[in-house]
């Protein structure tokens, strides 16, 4: 039996009281994340400031969560894709690219009221639109709404109503509903059905195919 087989054999004899000062003793010298040497404090504040923030705040990092879960649990398993996302403040959230060509992808979260998923016409809902809102220097248009062409696909998390952060549905950019006054703009608020349908998939690399096959059409709506 080795050291650690010791270890853990006595870890599984103590009681949870005891488990939690060997926790504690060990976090003294071995951090949880890199972003606790980033920001000078132990990842317990971190996440205590987290707990302490307010629904605007919490509604931004869960929107970070869905980035960071996006890239890990459906990027991080595509095969025969690169992740190619350059830095800085683009339209999408990633750049991917194949053999083939460049995808931009822009995710999204599913949308909330009240604390419960909204529904519309028995439909989810997901907000298309830039968290900040600004005007062009040069055409003095706003610059919170997407424009037609700015993302190809649509990644949405769907936590809120499943509340598992690897469940996504997915739809071409074109295919989205446009504003009425300003057809070039993507309406705000987008209609998501219940199930996987000719319009959405749960599936990235369906909808990449869609993507390519060049088909044009518009989802249907609420």
């Amino acid at each position: 039996m080795t050291k650690k087989d010791e270890v853990i054999q006595l870890l599984e004899a103590c009681t949870e009281q005891e488990r939690l000062e060997v926790f504690q003793y060990l976090r003294k010298t071995i951090p949880i994340h890199a972003i606790e040497a980033k920001l000078n404090t132990q990842a317990e504040v971190i996440l205590e400031a987290i707990d302490r923030a307010s629904d605007l705040t919490l509604r931004g990092i869960r929107g970070i969560i869905a980035e960071a879960a996006f890239l890990v649990e459906v990027l991080g398993k595509l095969e025969g894709w690169k992740d190619v996302t350059p830095p800085g403040d683009a339209a999408y959230d990633f750049l991917i690219e194949d053999s083939i060509s460049r995808i931009n992808i822009q995710v999204k979260m599913q949308r909330k009221e009240s604390g419960e998923p909204k529904v519309r016409n028995g439909k989810y809902v997901v907000e298309t639109q830039r968290t900040r809102g600004g005007k062009d220097k040069a055409t003095g248009l706003p610059t919170r709404p997407y424009r037609f062409g700015e993302f190809d696909i649509l990644a949405v998390s769907m936590h809120p109503s499943t509340n598992d952060w690897n469940t996504f549905m997915y739809t071409v950019g074109s295919w989205l509903r446009p504003r009425p006054s300003a057809p070039e703009l993507i309406e705000v608020y987008q209609p998501i059905p219940q199930a996987v349908n000719e319009d959405w998939t749960n599936d990235l690399s369906t909808c990449i195919e869609w993507l390519r096959s060049g088909t044009k059409k518009t989802i249907a709506p609420f």
